[in-house]
Parts: C-alpha cells; sequence; structure tokens
C-alpha cells in the first residue's frame, strides 16, 4: 500500500491538506475582515479583525497551529523519519481523522435541528473537511497494522 520510497501517499496528502488549511488561517488573519467574512468567520470576527482586537488574530492563529500539528502527524504516519518520535501517532491520526470526519458529517444534524442556521459556508466547509477524514481514513488504515 505504500508507494515509493515507502512513504503512505494518502497520508502525505492529508498531512498536504492539512498544511494548506493552516496556510489558509494565516492568509486569513493578514487579509483582515473581509477575509474572515469570505471564509465563514461570521461578522463580529470580521469587525473585530478591522477594529484591531487581537482575539481573531490569536484564535485564527491557534487553528492554524493545530493544523500544522495535525500535519506533522500526517507526515510521521506517512513515514516522515524526522517526525517518527511524535507519540501516540496512530492514537492521535485516529482522533484526527475522527475530528475531519465529524465535522464533514455536520451538516446533517444542523439541517434536521436547525436547517436556517445551514448556510453554504457549512456545506462547502462540511465537504472540504470530509475529504480531509477521508484522505486520513485511507492512509490510517495503511498503517494500522503496522507495529
Amino acid at each position: 500500500m505504500n508507494g515509493a520510497a515507502g512513504y503512505n501517499h494518502w497520508l502525505l496528502v492529508a498531512a498536504g491538506l492539512s498544511a494548506s488549511a493552516a496556510l489558509l488561517h494565516v492568509a486569513i488573519i493578514f487579509g483582515g475582515g473581509d477575509w474572515y467574512r469570505f471564509f465563514g468567520a461570521g461578522e463580529e470576527m470580521a469587525r473585530s479583525a478591522e477594529a484591531g482586537r487581537r482575539y481573531p488574530a490569536v484564535i485564527t492563529a491557534g487553528i492554524a497551529l493545530l493544523l500544522l500539528l495535525w500535519s506533522g502527524y500526517a507526515l510521521a504516519g506517512a513515514g516522515w523519519a524526522v517526525l517518527s518520535g511524535l507519540p501516540c501517532i496512530k492514537a492521535a491520526l485516529t482522533v484526527i481523522t475522527g475530528i475531519y470526519l465529524l465535522r464533514g458529517l455536520a451538516p446533517l444534524p444542523l439541517y434536521l435541528l436547525a436547517p436556517s442556521q445551514l448556510t453554504p459556508f457549512w456545506i462547502w466547509s462540511s465537504l472540504i473537511c470530509g475529504g480531509f477524514g477521508l484522505a486520513h481514513l485511507l492512509g490510517l488504515s495503511q498503517i494500522w497494522a503496522r507495529p
């Protein structure tokens, strides 16, 4: 299941997806209020960013750091030796995969419980997260039997 050089290609893809999402979050910080609005962070976050308040940037930077950590775990699971010392790689990848997949399914209960809250942002961001989760799941399934 592993390709050239013994790397797990699905986890390499998953790492790239998480890293790309992290970079996008950094770009949102620099893009300001319009970027917060466009990417669905809400009007309060956008106005706070425009007013120069710190918390939108702090929250967004925290998300970016978490996504980078997730990218690191996917790289470790893919066989990248530099990160092979990360603790609990399989357990972490299982949790990360579950979070992405659950976020991908979020519109379903939202549709049932509060259909008026189901915005295009929820739909497309859930599809993206579901795709990220699927890449993680495929890669995780390939390394599961590994010690």
